[in-house]
């Protein structure tokens, strides 16, 4: 079973950590397995708001979650605030160094970016922040186009729902094709997209 990191603040994007919960979550559940635990993550113990004021308490604080295999790092505009955020991208950093993936949804990106962990690699963001990844990333090789890009352990999204394409592209690349589309199925989300 793959232990799953998502990270959430204030001001994150709610389909952002949301959507890609829901897919692992639900994965492999109908057929009785169960190959991914997905928890949410948070700097302190207290509920953060995220877009919309939905107050959403994490599963675990960046000091007491256990081991990860995988860590999704959503966006939103909460995640500029994170950018100035040494604790957060401390955190960000010593965790990359161990999970076997590092995901990130629309504008976590920048997080990652920040951190030079997109050098050198494919990636992408929310339309909208293209050009400030491109700033703050320089060495990155920011696309335009596209949902997602799978550099191996890095794999980055374009905006909002292109997190859930990243997600169930993650459970057929860890699982199944198969064990993919029966989630999209139950789900009622149209993928593999054309």
């Amino acid at each position: 079973m793959k232990k799953i990191g998502i990270l959430i603040f204030d001001e994150v994007e709610v389909l952002d950590f949301a959507g890609p919960f829901e897919v692992f979550n639900v994965a492999g559940r109908r057929d009785n397995l169960n190959p991914f635990e997905v928890f949410t993550i948070s700097e302190k113990p207290e509920p953060v708001m995220a877009r919309g004021k939905l107050a959403v308490t994490a599963h675990y604080t960046i000091k007491n979650h256990p081991k990860l295999d995988i860590l999704l790092i959503p966006g939103g505009y909460g995640s500029r605030a994170q950018l100035l955020n040494q604790t957060i991208l401390d955190w960000i950093e010593g965790e990359a160094a161990k999970v076997e993936n590092l995901l990130s949804a629309c504008t976590g990106a920048l997080l990652l970016g920040k951190l030079g962990l997109l050098d050198g690699l494919d990636c992408t963001t929310h339309f909208m922040a293209l050009d400030l990844l491109e700033e703050i990333a320089p060495k990155a090789k920011v696309h335009r186009d596209g949902r997602f890009y799978d550099n191996g352990k890095i794999i980055t999204s374009a905006g909002v729902s292109a997190g859930i394409d990243m997600a169930f592209y993650m459970v057929a690349k860890l699982e199944s094709q198969e064990i993919a589309e029966e989630t999209a199925k139950y789900i009622e989300y149209p993928w593999p997209r054309e």
